[in-house]
């Protein structure tokens, strides 16, 4: 059975612009800026699932540009050097950053996955019987950024029994 999270918009948009500053853009020039577009669009994606006492997934997307610029920053190497496992890597790195984070502020039991990335459209990046509770939605460099929270509504119908 699931809590109701206790981890909402600025919370989650705090931890994201810690992880901005102290991987991404740590000499402050390169910000990523809101646009609160939740439905922006996608081409990569890492996750991070939390079980326990509560269900759901923290989940990174970007567009391809912006998530080899990630990997680029992260691992401190020129944007031409950066190869498909560098941005897999730097990818469910940062899921796993703002995850853990996130399991921080939840109540004792959660648990957190390791992280899985999807290197291929929006379209089969979506989690079935989840429902987007909370997300941070930008660009970065004009490129589209999104760091979301998605519970899962499956706990719902145990609490009902």
């Amino acid at each position: 059975m699931s809590v109701e999270v206790e981890v909402d918009e600025s919370d989650l948009a705090e931890m994201v612009e810690q992880v901005w500053e102290s991987y991404l853009d740590p000499e402050g020039v390169s910000p990523l800026i809101p646009t609160y577009d939740e439905n922006q669009p996608s081409e990569v994606h890492s996750s991070v699932s939390i079980t326990g006492s509560w269900t759901g997934h923290v989940v990174y997307a970007s567009s391809r540009a912006a998530a080899q610029r990630a990997a680029a920053a992260f691992l401190a190497m020129e944007l031409e050097e950066v190869s498909e496992e560098d941005i897999s890597d730097t990818l469910g790195e940062l899921a796993n950053i703002v995850g853990g984070n996130v399991k921080a502020m939840l109540p004792p039991g959660a648990q957190l996955s390791l992280p899985q990335v999807n290197l291929s459209p929006e379209a089969s990046a979506r989690f079935p019987n989840t429902q987007r509770i909370s997300g941070v939605y930008g660009v970065w460099e004009g490129e589209p950024v999104s760091i979301s929270m998605w519970q899962s509504s499956t706990d719902n119908k145990e609490e009902g029994a």
